[in-house]
């Protein structure tokens, strides 16, 4: 009975170990089709507005200084002024226009006296063009001594540097003073040679400064340089700005956007766009009718938004991956998120 009782009980113990081990399932690892999904390429109006980047810079520089060295007796303005044209800013020494001052009126007035002899018929013609030639070259050399002794402003603008104090003796180094007119301002702007056939004088175009967020600018075209610089491939555009309010100044970053209105053109969403490692080529998956992906080489124009403007390689309504194919070749079977 013993033996019986065990028998029993073993082969119990049997049919539960049976009971509890897992039996052959599914198989495991075999290939998956990746899930991908698509857009389609349509056809659009794109912007065509290029950024560029440009310095301001002051409309006209003016270095003031005398024609010759001499001892600075005034200065009436300082870094930071405004001043307008014809403003005195310096005073030479006047020994020199003094003495020209002195020389033109007695010739003044001695060609007054022999005028009336002439008349009379007290002295020769050709004496009296003499004196008239003496007198005139005395006007000149005043009148030069006047300008480089009493210096003044050629243009309205701020004074944006000065080099010597008031005593200083010039020494024909650096000038005494430099004004630059800002009203207006002038960039100039390196455009692509691509875009040479694409602007013109009088273009308007709207740019803003690094150093004056929120706010922006019009300026227009007002000369194209007639040569393109062979290592960029870019000629400079010269705007203006009229700057009433003086806020641009010489020097501050700026990006100005040129507009060259609009073109119908196949978009992409950026995403399907790749971009082949050590080179400027790009690339889209293209998505066939069994559900297969051939890669294609595309020409691609404008980056706006999150849109590619693509040139060449690809029709209207073709189906492009947007996700998913990070690890895809030509030919691979995907399946669409729908």
């Amino acid at each position: 009975m013993g033996t019986a009782l065990c028998a029993v009980l073993f082969a119990g113990c049997g049919q539960q170990q049976n009971a509890g081990a897992p039996g052959p399932g599914p198989m495991m690892g075999g290939p998956t089709t990746p899930v991908v999904s698509v857009a389609a390429a349509v056809r659009q109006q794109v912007p065509q507005d290029a950024v560029y980047s440009a310095s301001v810079q002051a409309n006209v520089v003016n270095n003031i200084a005398p024609q010759s060295g001499g001892r600075i007796q005034k200065l009436n303005v300082e870094v930071g002024d405004f001043v307008s044209a014809g403003q005195v800013l310096a005073e030479m020494d006047r020994v020199q226009l003094d003495q020209a001052a002195l020389r033109l009126r007695n010739d003044e007035t001695e060609l007054a006296r022999v005028k009336q002899l002439l008349d009379e018929g007290g002295i020769s013609q050709s004496d009296y063009e003499s004196l008239e030639l003496a007198f005139k070259v005395s006007k000149s050399s005043y009148d030069n001594l006047l300008e480089n002794t009493i210096l003044r402003a050629p243009v309205s603008g701020v004074v944006s540097a000065r080099n010597y104090d008031r005593g200083d003796m010039y020494s024909m180094g650096q000038p005494i003073y430099t004004v630059q007119q800002i009203t207006p301002v002038k960039l100039l702007v390196p455009i692509s040679e691509g875009d040479y056939t694409r602007v013109k004088r009088g273009d308007k175009v709207s740019l803003t400064a690094d150093a004056l967020p929120g706010r922006t600018y019009t300026g227009t075209i007002v000369r194209l340089y007639p040569t393109m610089d062979a290592a960029t491939h870019t000629f400079n555009a010269e705007v203006r700005v009229a700057n009433t309010g003086r806020e641009l100044r010489p020097g501050m970053y700026a990006r100005v956007t040129v507009d060259y209105g609009a073109r119908e053109s196949i978009v992409v969403p950026d995403a399907a766009v790749i971009k082949q490692q050590g080179s400027g080529q790009r690339s889209v998956f293209v998505l066939n009718g069994d559900d297969t992906v051939s890669i294609r080489v595309v020409g691609v124009g404008r980056h706006f938004g999150s849109e590619y403007e693509i040139l060449s390689g690809l029709e209207e309504g073709e189906l492009v991956l947007t996700g998913g194919h990070t690890s895809l070749k030509s030919g691979d079977k995907v399946e669409v998120k729908r």
